[in-house]
């Protein structure tokens, strides 16, 4: 029987290993942090936890519109990080039992290469154990970003995976970095009724989003009270008692309670072995792979946030399903990055998939638009929803959808019929024709798609 050595238990890990298994093979999976990693135990399922309850609070705050009056709810942050760290601690323990039963062997420990095909496991009492391995699959995840100049202490200068620890209300919560992950925290903590200051290098919030939908965040964050500093290069985050300081690069000053640091990633291969096995990494310290998940070494693929592909616990499932079922000579279909869909759990939450209006705008793809916004949306209406629209790209000639925007309320789970007609290549009359419920927010999308008919 094959084996297959899985070093990590993320998301790519853990799914690799039950495609795997499910092929035949033997599996043994080294994780030394929690299966589940960092998407289930730190990053995804616990802030996304937290910006579940943020949303209820929202919605509380704006009863009012609908006729309910809720006077001043507050939050006990400790009850809910407690409740956040139980979920997902109750998550990680239904993988691996998941695993167990899959017939997957499970090795708490460090796993590191001995060339190409053999994995070297240290467990916590400092024992070795070897496992020869006819394919291997690096999953190791990555870390959050931190620089000389701010450094994290856990109690007021935070990275995302250490906020959970608060057990008191900060009095006003600094967020430092306006990507995905800082724009998720501040929309959060401002829901929750802390008082934020969004410090953004770049001239917008979600700098890397479409342009419409992050105009629409950042005037709603506004509007509830955040202050966004944008063009606002962090030079240093400094703390002296129960201040900290964020010490801006043209010498102004933003003072706090708390700080989250949001400065990206740096992926966790250092010290695996992976070089000396064949593994080709690029500067930043990712593993090079190819669509099947597949590096410069025989034998060894890796799949998720290490290979920098696209941060996504979804792309990282699909990169570790796909190796397995490359190695173990299952039916492939490479990784096509042009159908992914993705979300950012902000309020209102916004939504993508596909050709992306940055494309657009460059030239690089020829493409009908057309944005319908919430408002004119009976359902919305009814729901109190003011702000958000649907946004479509088409293929002039074909008339295919090649793309998508939802911002709005539950967008994550808006977006599949678009990423559906994406990935099959419906036209723009084909998903006009499919019928909606009445009244829905999805009758937005079909409404957008009418408007792109052509006679």
């Amino acid at each position: 029987m094959t084996r297959v050595v899985i070093v990590g238990g993320g998301p790519g890990g853990y799914e690799s290993a039950l495609v795997a298994a499910q092929l035949g093979a033997e599996v043994v999976v080294v994780d030394s942090d929690g299966i589940g990693g960092s998407a289930v135990l730190t990053d995804c399922v616990p802030s996304k936890t937290l910006i579940a309850t943020a949303e209820v609070m929202t919605d509380l705050i704006e009863a009012g519109e609908l006729g309910i009056e809720v006077d001043h709810p507050t939050v006990d942050l400790r009850r809910v990080n407690d409740r956040v760290k139980a979920l997902a601690q109750a998550q990680s323990a239904d993988i691996e039992g998941r695993l167990a039963r899959e017939g997957v062997t499970v090795v708490h420990g460090r796993g590191r290469l001995d060339g190409p095909a053999k994995v070297i496991a240290t467990l916590a009492d400092g024992s070795e154990q070897s496992y020869d391995a006819g394919a291997i699959l690096i999953a190791t995840g990555a870390a959050p970003r931190v620089l000389p100049t701010a450094q994290p202490d856990g109690e007021r200068i935070l990275t995302w995976e250490q906020v959970y620890d608060l057990d008191t209300v900060p009095e006003h919560m600094i967020v430092v970095g306006s990507g995905v992950t800082g724009a998720e925290f501040a929309s959060a903590y401002q829901a929750l009724g802390i008082p934020v200051t969004l410090v953004s290098s770049r001239e917008r919030v979600l700098p890397g989003e479409d342009p419409d939908a992050a105009q629409v965040l950042e005037d709603v964050s506004t509007r509830r009270g955040m202050t966004v500093l944008g063009q606002s290069r962090m030079q240093s985050v400094t703390r002296s008692g129960d201040v900290v300081t964020v010490t801006l690069a043209d010498g102004r000053e933003v003072t706090g309670s708390h700080c989250i640091l949001a400065l990206g990633s740096v992926p966790n291969t250092a010290g695996l072995g992976l070089e000396e096995a064949g593994v080709i990494l690029d500067e930043g310290g990712f593993v090079k792979v190819d669509r099947v998940s597949r590096t410069a070494a025989r034998g060894v693929y890796a799949a998720g946030d290490c290979t920098g592909v696209f941060m996504l616990a979804s792309v990282a499932a699909m990169q570790g399903r796909i190796a397995m079922a490359h190695f173990l000579g299952d039916a492939v279909k490479p990784l096509d990055l042009s159908v992914v869909s993705s979300n950012v759990f902000t309020a209102p939450e916004i939504a993508t998939v596909g050709v992306t209006q940055k494309q657009v705008d460059a030239g690089e793809v020829l493409a009908d638009v057309v944005m319908q916004p919430l408002a004119t949306n009976a359902r919305a209406k009814m729901q109190g929803i003011t702000d958000g629209f649907v946004k479509l790209f088409v293929a002039p000639g074909s008339r295919n959808l090649l793309g998508g925007v939802v911002v709005g309320p539950r967008a994550s789970e808006l977006i599949h019929p678009v990423a559906l007609a994406v990935t099959e290549r419906l036209t723009a009359d084909q998903l006009a024709h499919t019928f909606t419920v009445y009244p829905s927010i999805s009758g937005s999308i079909a409404e957008a798609a009418r408007r792109l008919h052509q006679a």
